[in-house]
């Protein structure tokens, strides 16, 4: 199965955008997809807002993508735009550090006046780095976002249903392009 890179954009600790993401990573687990988290809030500010390329966990994010077979990218919207820390590390990473990959492109916010921040503001950013395939994102309102008794993730169904869609379309692109196991060389002939 396919090595997924699920990065959250948002800089909150108690991130709608983050808890998204960490629910849908437990569904592409289930799939036998292995799922690496990326917050970038952990990520040293310094190195950031430097822009520091050779700094150790810069370095290690950029090892991360490139292992990557695909991409979820989760951000709030803020003014009508991805957040500006997913900016900022995107910004750090080679211009085409997603050549060959699958995204899924999800975005969360207050309002449905922001939707077309995936298409108009993000997509394009992916598109630029080189994305293979970027699946239909989409849009989650944060009051669609809620936590269950048991501390889990509780989805509206207005959000569930088409979010289980677009993650079943992310895994199915994962499986057609997810690398294989090498084939042995043919044996040469002969003479």
């Amino acid at each position: 199965m396919a090595t997924v890179l699920s990065v959250s954009g948002s800089p909150s600790a108690t991130s709608r955008t983050a808890r998204l993401l960490r629910h849908l990573d437990a569904d592409l687990i289930a799939q036998g997809h292995e799922v690496i988290p990326l917050d970038v809030r952990t990520l040293p500010a310094e190195a950031l807002l430097g822009a520091d390329f050779a700094h150790p966990e810069i370095v290690r994010v950029t090892g991360l993508f490139a292992r990557a077979d695909g991409v979820v990218i989760g951000t709030p919207v803020y003014k009508a735009a991805y957040s500006g820390l997913l900016k900022t590390l995107l910004d750090l990473l080679p211009q085409y550090a997603l050549t060959g990959k699958t995204v899924l492109p999800l975005a969360t916010g207050g309002t449905t006046a922001h939707v077309l921040a995936l298409d108009y503001a993000l997509r394009p950013v992916l598109s630029s780095m080189g994305a293979a395939h970027i699946v239909p994102g989409w849009f989650v309102l944060d009051r669609h976002i809620t936590t269950g008794d048991d501390g889990g993730v509780v989805l509206d169904p207005a959000s569930a249903a088409p979010l289980d869609q677009v993650v079943a379309q992310f895994a199915a692109a994962l499986d057609r392009t997810a690398p294989t196991a090498p084939a042995t060389a043919p044996v040469p002939a002969t003479r």
